[in-house]
């Protein structure tokens, strides 16, 4: 009867108003105390650190922690990256700005990766629908927005706005309102330091639009104090007031108080510009107040240079030196600790750095190695070579033939295994061209065969006496109808063999516009064909998800063909290969594995041909991901698999050199190709354009 209880209570928590302060927190905790259910324990944890987050900032570094904690053990990613977020976030109000990015980039680096969606619950938290992927965007979204807010505390601006960028894109497309009212107030800041107040107002009113449009009211605080800021900028005070009060009662119903704290201060000001210094000092007060409650050394330095100010205009000589003095040490102090978080802010960032030229030390380390291992042969066979030419001068015309004889193998080898990787590739493509061959040519039989009985028709009746004109033009009109759809079909049989003759002949070297969804589905479809066509009793489920926002992309289509048709075979060997291993265990368990191979497409960044860029400077760029629930790959040779002439297939059915080519037609096309895999369980290729 207590756990029914505790469920009750914790369903009504999103009806129950933060307004009612303390109540809506005490009765979080009596929901925590009657429940044993560790995923509505999480979810609990994450509001009470979230009512905490800017009042409390110790207790909700504590509560957050403890939804990283009971996330893990669920293995729910996004709220594990969410909880990252929020932890970063805290970290940076407390000042610990080298913690707080370090705590980004691990959210970052779970809400990045598809794949953290799939296992979830509550996705309506993230992104209010009930997607997985809007989840995974909506959090990626907000970490964009808290990265831009703490490079602006750095005074990187440039970067801050770069970030602010991506946040309002993933806001735009998902249409989340929390997302583009927070996104839209920052911009309208920027553009006020910049003082360009006109263009700040209008985003300020976005922003609030936004704002009241979403079930998300807590960006309502500084809303209002900006659109305040820029009526005191205009000298419309009667405006400025009106706003200011609107901030502070938004920052009293949500518990903001360092929002709050902020309002006061600016309250003080402009009853202070006004020299009305009796109001000035008792909303300054306020805020020291509140400031220290928090803490907020910030806000309680600029308070204390602000009491300074009115209690000189007050004639009041030693407060006014006291309140000076304790406002210039606590604002040296805060500066000491700027430098010292700069300083640890680009540690990090260079640590973050350093990571990512390791990894791609890493990968071109093989090609190193290979070079060095060439060099050394090269070395011991010149080495050998002289040795016995020393001995031995009359051999010496000899041992050179036979070296450069060898020369020419090796060499020969080589083209002739190439050849054969990609004739092999043309082989497996033989089959489900055919299949798809069938189509068009039955059709092209079938109705070549109706016209001439049509036309036999239309002879028999204008031979007759009283030749029925309606039905003569009636015949005429259907065999060009179905003289049409010979048309299109034969052209639909063309397509398919310029396809198999641009697979089979040498890469042109030339990139053309080429729609990569039509490209993917079209070698899906072939490659499923062609196995079908060599071992009927294999079965697959096909899935595909293409991004249809994708335009055409520059590449040379038989090149990326044959990458895509590579990965493709080797996804349908996985689960073939699976699926007959798990033949006795379904047979012992009366457990049936379903292989099914997933394809899908994804653009990243700004639509084609945007001038607008992502974060790093580019442009778009386009994802594309097969993933199969086969054997998997064993770890230990995961980092061999783009070796040339290294393979896991049996002697005879592979060369070695399908993923090495796939690995360098990307590369060529200033792209990556990656690998992630469980063994036993399943294998994703990502390639990136």
């Amino acid at each position: 009867m207590k756990i029914v209880r505790g469920m009750i209570v914790f369903l009504l928590l999103p009806f129950i108003s933060p307004a009612q302060n303390s109540r809506f927190f005490d009765s979080l905790h009596y929901a925590l105390l009657n429940t044993t259910n560790d995923t509505v324990k999480m979810d609990i944890y994450r509001q009470m650190g979230f009512y905490q987050q800017e009042g409390k900032v110790d207790s909700a570094l504590f509560y957050h922690e403890k939804q990283l904690s009971f996330a893990k053990k669920l293995n729910l990613q996004l709220y594990e990256a969410d909880a990252y977020e929020q932890i970063a976030y805290v970290k940076s109000w407390q000042g610990d700005v080298s913690s707080a990015l370090k705590f980004y980039y691990k959210a970052v680096k779970l809400a990045d990766n598809p794949t953290s969606s799939e296992n979830g619950w509550g996705y309506s938290k993230f992104s209010y629908s009930n997607n997985p992927d809007d989840a995974r965007l909506s959090i990626l979204g907000m970490i964009h927005f808290e990265l831009s807010r703490l490079y602006t505390s750095l005074k990187l601006y440039k970067t801050a706005r770069s970030q602010l960028n991506e946040a309002f894109d993933i806001g735009k497309k998902l249409q989340n309102k929390k997302i583009l009212s927070l996104t839209t107030r920052n911009i309208g800041a920027l553009f006020f330091k910049n003082n360009q107040s006109d263009s700040a107002f209008k985003y300020y009113q976005l922003a609030l639009l936004y704002s009241q449009n979403s079930p998300y009211a807590r960006g309502l605080v500084d809303i209002y104090k900006f659109i305040g800021l820029y009526y005191e900028n205009q000298h419309q005070y009667d405006s400025t007031k009106e706003y200011f009060t609107k901030s502070a009662n938004a920052g009293i119903v949500s518990n903001q108080l360092i929002g709050l704290s902020g309002v006061y201060l600016e309250y003080g000001k402009l009853y202070l510009k006004n020299n009305q210094p009796d109001s000035a000092l008792y909303y300054t007060l306020k805020c020291v107040a509140l400031a220290q409650s928090i803490p907020n050394e910030s806000l309680v330095a600029k308070g204390y240079t602000q009491l300074s100010l009115i209690y000189e205009l007050q004639k009041n000589t030693l407060a006014a030196l006291d309140y000076l003095k304790k406002g210039k040490f606590l604002s040296d102090s805060i500066n000491d600790a700027s430098v010292s978080k700069i300083t640890q802010f680009q540690n990090v960032d260079f640590e973050e750095q350093t990571r990512l030229n390791k990894i791609v030390e890493e990968q071109a380390g093989f090609q190193n190695k290979l070079i060095l291992i060439g060099l050394f042969g090269s070395l011991v066979i010149f080495i050998l070579l002289a040795i016995f030419q020393n001995r031995n001068s009359r051999q010496r015309q000899k041992a050179n033939a036979i070296l450069e004889k060898t020369l020419r193998d090796l060499r020969s080898t080589q083209s002739q295994l190439i050849q054969s990787e990609k004739m092999a590739s043309l082989g497996e493509l033989t089959a489900g061209i055919a299949h798809e061959i069938q189509n068009p040519l039955n059709f092209v039989n079938n109705f070549s065969e109706v016209n001439k009985e049509l036309l036999e028709e239309l002879k028999a009746e204008r031979l007759k006496p009283k030749a029925d004109g309606d039905l003569q033009n009636e015949l005429i009109n259907d065999i060009i109808s179905n003289e049409e759809k010979i048309n299109h079909h034969g052209k639909r049989a063309d397509a398919i063999v310029k396809g198999m003759l641009q697979h089979s002949g040498s890469s042109s070297g030339i990139k053309d516009p080429t729609d990569i969804n039509a490209l993917c589905d079209e070698y899906l479809r072939l490659s499923y064909h062609g196995l079908r066509a060599k071992d009927k009793s294999f079965n697959a489920t096909l899935k595909t998800d293409f991004d249809e926002t994708i335009d055409n992309i520059n590449i040379i289509p038989q090149d990326i063909g044959r990458v895509l048709l590579n990965l493709i075979n080797n996804a349908f060997y996985a689960v073939n290969e699976k699926q007959k291993a798990e033949s006795l265990k379904q047979k012992a368990e009366s457990k049936v594995y379903e292989p099914v191979v997933t394809l899908t497409t994804r653009r990243l960044g700004a639509p084609s041909g945007s001038a607008r860029t992502g974060s790093d400077g580019n442009k778009s760029k386009v994802l594309i991901t097969i993933k199969d629930n086969g054997i998997g790959i064993p770890q230990k040779i995961v980092d061999k698999i783009f070796q040339p002439f290294f393979t896991t297939k049996p002697t005879g059915q592979g060369t070695g050199l399908g993923l090495s080519l796939a690995y360098d037609i990307v590369k060529a096309h200033g792209g990556e190709l990656k690998v992630k895999t469980r063994e036993g369980e399943e294998t994703t290729f990502i390639i990136t354009l």
